[in-house]
């Protein structure tokens, strides 16, 4: 199965969130540690297969504004940045390993800087394209739209099939519409993990999004 549309050749943002997939893809997402907002990922596939892994960065806030995306084999998929100064919570997504003087391939930001809102994901290369994030990530309760407002990526708890019981927020699905390049909905799932982070620390309810 094909969960991302980058491979080694591949270094333009043509492919990004759009692969010839025909079916809707599976993956369960798992912290590899509790203890504080912004630790490491490990994802695998509907046959237990590791597709993607986020090694952990620690609690140092200087370790939280660049973060990698990695293939099983810890090679870089994506690089997301946190943009400082930024009202607006804006972060950027850059292809592979992110060096001086690229350019960012993607952006996210908060739709308003009032209140609770959504997010928006601005596609750099393309530009009619863009994605709006709904939910509450803190609650493992969000949906990625197209400008159709079409979901085209779910993020929910993760339920244990045998005993019908709903996991802890530590392991939650990712469910993507085909088409939806994977490395690309995991790049959103660590900007979305920083942002409800910042905004919930000391017991404050999560409040990144509608």
């Amino acid at each position: 199965m094909k969960v991302s549309s980058i491979d080694d050749s591949e270094f333009s943002c043509n492919g990004i969130g759009s692969i010839p997939t025909t079916t809707d893809t599976h993956f369960t997402v798992m912290k590899t540690s509790l203890f504080f907002a912004g630790d490491g990922f490990t994802v695998y596939d509907c046959k237990g297969k590791l597709v993607f892994r986020v090694d952990s960065y620690g609690p140092d806030a200087r370790y939280r504004d660049e973060l990698v995306l990695m293939d099983p084999h810890g090679r870089c998929l994506f690089t997301v940045r946190r943009k400082r100064p930024s009202l607006h919570q804006r972060w950027e997504g850059y292809l592979r390993e992110r060096i001086n003087g690229q350019k960012p391939v993607f952006g996210v930001r908060r739709s308003s800087i009032i209140g609770p809102s959504s997010l928006t994901v601005e596609m750099y290369g393309n530009p009619g394209k863009e994605y709006q994030i709904e939910g509450s990530f803190g609650q493992r309760l969000c949906t990625v739209l197209n400008v159709k407002k079409e979901a085209v990526a779910k993020i929910r708890r993760k339920v244990d099939a045998s005993t019908n019981v709903v996991l802890g927020k530590d392991v939650f699905s990712l469910s993507l519409k085909p088409g939806f390049d994977g490395a690309f909905a995991m790049a959103l799932v660590l900007i979305l993990d920083q942002i409800s982070g910042d905004e919930g620390i000391g017991g404050e309810p999560d409040r990144t999004l509608v």
